[in-house]
């Protein structure tokens, strides 16, 4: 007897049913859009003479939704049945990618409208912090790219190939309040002041009435800043750098005024407050400084490094010292929504080639993110009343989802509103059927030679090594 040799040379995944869907759980998001009539805003505020600009936005959120991080990512949600959870038509990578180009900053100015609408009506049904003190956390991150012909594209102080966006977070949610693109070599506070000023407007329209602080680190330390929040009635905490005139006030802090308290394993660290002032005449101006120092006690590595190390900010908010440091360092939790934003959506990867269109991708990731964060945030029935049902601003004309539920959900708590059996309307598809459906036998036959998507077909044969690039990298 001949031994028999087996081997796999090929493999095919079939869908063999009409009914399949993949990343199910966009049916809650897709609930949320319905619930907030995105794509009725988005097309009543961005103009960009293409026809159903809310489709193509939602597009590219829900597919960042699904893990997307390029244009050609899109097709994910055309996989099996997905597109009958979602309450709009889903658009094509080409389409998606025209789309893009097509924007102007006239269009992103419309995007931000879209963008301070949305947060207004999400913190209506429940998601808002009404009366209650608002913590803004203010930061920039770096966008890093590879590809040479990107417009904005620069390196800035990380050395970086890359964009330079600024971001406001909600400190405790991770959601983003605001958010603008800026080019690779904008230095850190460049254009914060209008920033600011657009960031209060949204949060007043969105009905934020208690008291704002804002947290930010040293590369937005700036009088005109400074200035402008207290125009705005806004507390502020900011730190500051280790210049030479910081460095003496520091100097100059008793020995018995500094206090001990908790902050690192194998370390020590003490805070201490006292007054900065700066100016002379009229102009001078003294604030509230606080700092803190540390050094490690651990003998062989204090051998190294036996002297303190400094860290100070100026502040208005009325707390002790203490407080007031432990207040100022959860301002490093921004880090965690920026991780969020950047590995959660789609702003990991920067893809067009046209800045507009980037700016335009920044936007539909903050909106996503922001769904994200939405949708699993716990309400009750104490938050505000939703918007009147009579706004022409409101639910999709295109709403797919029904429910026999007479009763009213509490704002943004999703489960109850998510329907047994999601439909569309009669006269545009057939419902989902969710029990198999009898199929006829089939004749064995030999694999096509190519892959068809249409026919749910996905095959796993690779492609010739001559047409792989590893450093490709695709730009729309």
């Amino acid at each position: 007897m001949s031994a028999v040799s087996r081997n796999i040379d090929r493999l095919d995944a079939i869908f063999d049913h009409d009914n399949l869907v993949a990343n199910a759980g966009l049916i809650v998001a897709g609930t949320l859009i319905t619930k907030l009539g995105l794509e009725t805003l988005i097309n009543r505020w961005v103009r960009t003479g293409s026809f159903g600009p809310g489709r193509k936005i939602l597009t590219i959120v829900a597919a960042m939704m699904a893990g997307g991080t390029h244009i050609d990512h899109v097709d994910v949600l055309r996989a099996g049945a997905t597109g009958r959870v979602l309450p709009f038509g889903v658009m094509a990578p080409s389409t998606i990618g025209t789309f893009l180009r097509s924007f102007t900053f006239g269009h992103i100015r419309q995007l931000d409208a879209v963008l301070s609408r949305t947060l207004a009506r999400a913190w209506a049904l429940g998601a808002g912090p009404g009366n209650a003190a608002l913590v803004v956390d203010l930061d920039s991150t770096i966008c890093e790219v590879y590809g040479k012909h990107k417009q904005g594209a620069a390196y800035g102080y990380t050395h970086k190939l890359g964009y330079h966006p600024l971001l406001a977070t909600r400190a405790g949610t991770g959601e983003v309040l605001f958010a603008r693109m800026r080019k690779g070599s904008a230095n850190s506070g460049r254009g914060v002041v209008r920033f600011v000023d657009e960031l209060v407007a949204n949060l007043k329209r969105a009905g934020a009435t208690g008291d704002l602080t804002v947290r930010a680190d040293s590369g937005f330390w700036s009088w005109k800043l400074i200035d402008r929040f207290t125009a705005h009635g806004i507390s502020w905490s900011i730190t500051v750098r280790q210049i030479k005139a910081i460095k003496a006030v520091i100097a100059g802090i008793a020995e018995d005024a500094w206090q001990e308290i908790d902050y690192t394993i194998g370390g020590q660290a003490q805070v201490a407050e006292t007054t900065y002032i700066v100016g002379k005449g009229s102009r001078q101006r003294q604030v509230r400084l606080v700092v803190r120092r540390t050094r490690l006690v651990e003998p062989a590595q204090r051998r190294l490094w036996p002297d303190w190390r400094h860290h100070a900010f100026i502040t208005n908010i009325q707390a002790d010292t203490i407080e007031a440091d432990q207040f100022h360092r959860d301002h490093a939790t921004v880090e965690l929504a920026i991780r969020d934003l950047k590995e959660g959506t789609g702003l990991e990867h920067v893809p067009s080639g046209h800045y507009p269109a980037n700016c335009a991708w920044l936007a539909c990731a903050v909106l996503a993110h922001n769904l994200g964060h939405w949708t699993t945030q716990p309400t009750s029935r104490d938050k505000p009343d939703p918007p009147d049902p009579t706004d022409r601003l409101g639910r999709s004309a295109r709403e797919p989802f029904r429910t026999t539920d007479s009763t009213v959900p509490d704002p943004l708590a999703l489960g109850p509103t998510v329907p047994r059996h999601t439909q569309r309307p009669a006269s545009t598809a057939s419902p989902i059927r969710l029990t198999p459906q009898p199929r006829a036998r089939r004749t064995p036959t030999a694999p096509p030679a190519s892959t068809t998507q249409r026919g749910h077909r996905i095959s796993f044969d690779a492609p010739p090594h001559d047409t792989l690039d590893p450093n490709h990298e695709p730009v729309d």
